[in-house]
C-alpha cells in the first residue's frame, strides 16, 4: 500500500457504473492515485476528476496491457464488460478478458479485487427463492449470454483466488440507472419496434387501440439500483470496508414495465409473463432478432433481492428509492435525445 493512499486500477471506466465509481474514488480520502482502461477514448477532466484520476487505452483482451495496469496497484476494480451487443464480442470480452485481469491480478500480488457480477447471475427461474440472499448459488440463464457469463465468471474468480492472497469483493447489482446510466431506456427504446411486431402485443392493442409506443407489461415486478450508490460499494470494497466476499445491490422499493411506460411518456398492455419470457428462452436461437431481446429472461421469474448483508458489513444505504431512479433516468435520457 502506498504511503499517499491508495494506488487503484480500474476496467470499464466509461460505462454505466464507470464514471460514478470514478467519482467516488476521486472524493476518498483513502486512494491516493486512480487509474482507468478502456478501449474508447475518455477524458477524466471533461467529467469534473481531479488530476488524481488517469486514464490510459487498453483492451482486457491484451495480457499486457492489462499487466502494465494492474502492476503496482493496491486494488483491481473490474467493471468492463458487454451488457448488450453482438454475442461472440460480448463472449471474448466477458469472459476471456475476465479471466485476463483476475489472472493479472494475482499474478500482481494485488490485494484486493473488486468484480460487479449481476442480479443475472442468480438465473431466471421460478423455483429460486424469494426475496434471493447472497446464500443462494447462482445457477444462471444458459440461453441468457449475460446471465450465463456473469454466473460463470463468479466460478473463474473463485478459481483465480483460491490460492492467492488476493481477496475477493463480489457484488450483484439489480438493473442499474440513474442520470449517468441510461441501458434501461436505450435498451427499451431499441426494443420498441420488436414489441411493436410481437402477436401478444398486436391482439392485446386489438382490443384497446393506443397511440405511441407501447410496452407489454407481465406485471412483473423488478428492481432497480442508483448508479451512484453502486459506486458507493465499490468504494467501501475499495477502502476495505466489511469482509470479502458476495453482496446483494439494490435500492429500495420495485419497479414494473407499466410504471416505467408511464414514466417515458409511453403507455403498456399487459401480456401473459410466460408468453414474454417464452420469448426471452428463444431469443438467442431466432436469427434477425436485435441481441437487446434477450433481457425478456428478466421476466421469466422474479428476481427481488435481500440486501441486508450489504448494509450490515459495508455500511451501505442506498438513498434513492426505485420510482426517483427512474424519474433520474428519464430526465437524463429527455436531457440527451434518447426519449
Amino acid at each position: 500500500m502506498s504511503g499517499s493512499g491508495l494506488r487503484v486500477a480500474v476496467t470499464g471506466p466509461t460505462g454505466d457504473i464507470g464514471v460514478a465509481a470514478l467519482r467516488a474514488l476521486d472524493a476518498s480520502p483513502a486512494v491516493g492515485r486512480v487509474v482507468g482502461m478502456a478501449r474508447r477514448p475518455f477524458d477524466p477532466a471533461a467529467h469534473g476528476l481531479s488530476a488524481k484520476v488517469g486514464y490510459q487505452r487498453g483492451d482486457v483482451l491484451d495480457r499486457a496491457s492489462v499487466a502494465a495496469l494492474v502492476d503496482g496497484a493496491d486494488v483491481v476494480v473490474h467493471l468492463a464488460f458487454i451488457v448488450v451487443g453482438d454475442r461472440g464480442e460480448a463472449r471474448r470480452i466477458n469472459t476471456e478478458g475476465s479471466r485476463n485481469v483476475f489472472e493479472a491480478t494475482v499474478a500482481a500480488g494485488v490485494g484486493r479485487l473488486v468484480y460487479t457480477s449481476s442480479v443475472a447471475a442468480y438465473g431466471f427461474h421460478a423455483d429460486n427463492p424469494q426475496p434471493l440472499t447472497e446464500d443462494v448459488p447462482p445457477r444462471a440463464t444458459e440461453s441468457f449470454y449475460y446471465s450465463a457469463h456473469k454466473a460463470a465468471l463468479e466460478d473463474v474468480l473463485d478459481d483465480c483466488v483460491a490460492a492467492a492472497a488476493t481477496e475477493a469483493w463480489v457484488f450483484r447489482p439489480c438493473i442499474v440507472a440513474g442520470p449517468g446510466a441510461l441501458t434501461l431506456i436505450e435498451t427499451t427504446v431499441r426494443m420498441l419496434p420488436v414489441y411493436g411486431q410481437l402477436r401478444l402485443v398486436r391482439q392485446a392493442l386489438d382490443r384497446v387501440p393506443l397511440l405511441g409506443p407501447v410496452l407489454p407489461d407481465p406485471g412483473m415486478e423488478f428492481q432497480l439500483v442508483h448508479t451512484d450508490e453502486v459506486a458507493a460499494a465499490l468504494r467501501a470494497a475499495v477502502e476495505g470496508i466489511g469482509p470479502p466476499g458476495r453482496y446483494n445491490l439494490a435500492g429500495p422499493g420495485t419497479m414494473t414495465v407499466g410504471r416505467m411506460a408511464r414514466a417515458c411518456g409511453w403507455r403498456s398492455v399487459p401480456v401473459p409473463g410466460a408468453a414474454v419470457g417464452a420469448l426471452g428462452a428463444v431469443a438467442g436461437r431466432v436469427p434477425g432478432l436485435p441481441p437487446e431481446i434477450g433481457w425478456l429472461n428478466a421476466f421469466r421469474a422474479p428476481t427481488l433481492m435481500d440486501t441486508a448483508k450489504a448494509r450490515r458489513e459495508l455500511g451501505w444505504e442506498p438513498r434513492s428509492d426505485a420510482e426517483s431512479t427512474l424519474r433520474e433516468t428519464v430526465a437524463a435520457a429527455r436531457a440527451a435525445g434518447v426519449l
